[in-house]
């Protein structure tokens, strides 16, 4: 067999099973390939950004890696904003990354480029295959170290992919995640029974059942307050799970949320931060005063750490549990507030929600507080144009879960050609795009780093009208049936119908901008 089909048959046989992909020239021995080798998914998409949101989108849902085939160089730099919120969530992610022959570097084609330093910025695990018969080590070292938490970049030169005798090799067993310390719980517990004031940041898989569960145990117990981190991976939400909070967006959000705390105990979280600098605020958001304490650092065993501590300080002590409770459907005009509502009202059993609503989103966490059990995915690393690529990549991990993307229109813009991929695959998403024609965040960050003399010019930029984008026609236009909304009643109507049919759906939601 040639190099290609030895990695193929490599990734199959550790568990990688579906490969995103956009290839070009270099990468057609592996494309060929996979009609050789049973058992690979190839999910076509029109544009890297979505590959790669895919493949992260894919890995939250599963623990376990996807591929993606990407084309060079440029292939991976368009890559590269979605696998930066990849790296933030710790999603395994094994990129297989063409690159013209060995033979042919040399000649500086208008395509070749520095891929190392491309590869070298996801912080991950990187390696360039060299010779076919290494070809099956090379895939099974990157799928463990994918798996242990991170990106692994393995890049393919096309004669090492179309060379003969490529050998297979058996999958490699990931590193355990390091176990912490019995001293460190027992400190932490000591913290706890100060009766201090004292928070729990919750971070690095404990915003699943597990960790949601020890986490409400330790402050049924002692009363400790719990927060998870602002962007959280993945978080499971809904009737019968502990509600945990998120730490807000803004610095003074934060300060608020952690007014008067004299503990912070980080539970694979990393000490919380304000997103950028703004004239004459801090950018650490530890209140003066409170003392910081580590649990498990990211990538320990976190909720094994968390349920040790909850047994030292909560023996006997239950989890306080959501409730059942659905906000009524409302009625008039879209608004902010009323859009949410719909949602928290009719969200399905066992949703797996996609959010990058952003500012229109403020309430959505409020509103489905008490729905149905149900995950969400957030926008971990900040760089939009995530929402629609994780959607499918969710939907494909879960083709038995309904999944909603809630999405704001300016960063719907980023990768919107996600959607030809829901119609091709047949994906059950329904979309809602909330259309206030305006990147509304950016409004507000204008008067919040001190522009407040910014003009008509400076306005424009953040202006996503003249002309307005017409969301239902795009999404018809890529083979995704679409309808419009401008009230509750319609939004109602148009989410409940999306629901019940299968396929992906696509509403547009006017609704006016928070800013």
């Amino acid at each position: 067999m040639n190099g290609a089909q030895a990695l193929l048959r490599t990734l199959v046989d550790a568990g990688v099973d579906v490969c995103f992909a956009n290839p070009g020239t270099s990468e057609m021995h592996f494309v060929a390939a996979l009609d050789d080798v049973p058992g690979m998914r190839g999910v076509l998409a029109l544009f890297e950004g979505v590959v790669t949101g895919a493949a992260d989108g894919y890995a939250r849902m599963t623990d376990r890696p996807a591929a993606t085939l990407l084309h060079l160089g440029p292939g991976l730099a368009n890559g590269l904003a979605n696998l930066h919120n990849a790296r933030r969530a710790r999603t395994p992610v094994v990129n297989v990354i063409g690159d013209h022959a060995l033979s042919h570097k040399r000649f500086d084609a208008p395509l070749e480029s520095d891929i190392d330093a491309l590869t070298g910025w996801t912080e991950g695990w990187r390696r360039t295959c060299v010779d076919p018969a290494r070809i099956g080590t090379d895939a099974a070292d990157a799928v463990a170290a994918a798996t242990a938490g991170g990106i692994a970049n393995l890049v393919l030169p096309a004669d090492v992919s179309w060379g003969p005798d490529g050998v297979p090799a058996s999958p490699v067993s990931p590193p355990a995640k390091s176990t912490v310390d019995d001293s460190v719980p027992a400190a932490v517990a000591g913290v706890l029974r100060s009766g201090e004031s004292t928070v729990l940041l919750l971070g690095s898989g404990t915003t699943r059942e597990r960790g949601l569960r020890a986490a409400s145990r330790i402050a049924a117990a002692t009363g400790a307050r719990l927060f998870a981190e602002t962007f959280p991976a993945r978080i499971e939400r809904g009737a019968g799970l502990p509600a945990v909070d998120r730490l807000g967006y803004l610095a003074e959000q934060v300060q608020w949320q952690l007014t008067d705390v004299r503990h912070l105990v980080l539970v694979g979280a990393k000490s919380p931060v304000s997103f950028f600098a703004y004239p004459g605020k801090p950018s650490d958001l530890v209140p003066p005063g409170c003392r910081t304490h580590t649990l498990a650092e990211v990538g320990d065993d976190a909720v094994d750490a968390l349920e040790r501590l909850a047994d030292l300080v909560a023996d006997g002590v239950e989890p306080v549990l959501q409730q059942p409770s659905r906000p009524t459907l409302p009625s008039g005009d879209l608004t902010p507030q009323n859009w949410t509502e719909v949602i928290g009202a009719l969200l399905p059993d066992g949703a797996i929600i996609s959010d990058e609503a952003n500012t229109s989103g403020v309430l959505i966490p409020t509103a489905t507080a008490g729905a149905p059990r149900h995950d969400v995915l957030t926008l971990t690393g900040g760089a939009i144009g995530q929402g629609l690529p994780v959607a499918v990549g969710a939907a494909i991990a879960c083709p038995d879960r309904p999944v909603i993307c809630l999405q704001s229109d300016g960063s719907a813009m980023y990768t919107i050609s996600a959607l030809w991929t829901m119609a091709r695959e047949n994906l059950n998403v329904t979309t809602v795009i909330l259309d206030n024609r305006a990147y509304a965040i950016l409004r507000m960050e204008l008067t919040r780093v001190g522009a407040e003399s910014a003009g008509p010019r400076a306005r424009a930029l953040l202006d996503l009208a003249n002309p307005d984008l017409d969301f239902a026609a795009i999404a018809e236009g890529m083979g995704v049936p679409a309808t419009r909304a401008r009230t509750a009643e319609e939004l109602a109507e148009q989410f409940s119908r999306a629901l019940a049919e299968p396929g992906p759906h696509l509403i547009d939601a006017h609704v006016p901008s928070l800013i």
